[in-house]
């Protein structure tokens, strides 16, 4: 006797899931100066931080958050981590092509962190 072979039946699975091809992502040109954009602010703002947190203390930090990794793990740390997880978002955003996103948070960090931070450190 032989031994019943596997099928798999439109009747007893129901229709196939189709498959979608998207192709490969395109390149944007804007996307790209953009992304570089948004890691240089990430990697300004550490620094900034970094100088500004060492000569006037944790407590001028403005992110309770950071403030309080910069506690527990110290500053240099806690900004690594911190700007490593933001760069690594960014990234994400831009392979998702989100570009418009990136660079509204880009605008976003020259405005409230490396102006600022510019600001303060030029008086010191």
């Amino acid at each position: 006797m032989a031994a019943p072979g596997y099928t798999v039946s439109a009747a007893l699975t129901g229709t196939s899931v189709p498959h979608v091809w998207n192709g490969p992502p395109t390149r944007s040109r804007y996307g790209d100066v953009v992304l570089v954009l948004f890691l240089l602010a990430q990697c300004f703002d550490g620094i900034f931080t970094y100088v500004g947190v060492t000569a006037f203390g944790v407590a001028v930090e403005a992110n309770p958050l950071i403030a309080a990794l910069m506690v527990e793990f110290g500053a240099g740390a806690a900004l690594i981590g911190a700007k490593t997880v933001a760069g690594l978002l960014g990234i994400a955003l831009h392979l998702r092509e989100v570009h418009g996103a990136v660079a509204g948070l880009t605008i976003f960090y020259v405005a409230v962190a490396i102006i600022p931070w510019t600001a303060i450190l030029i008086r010191m």
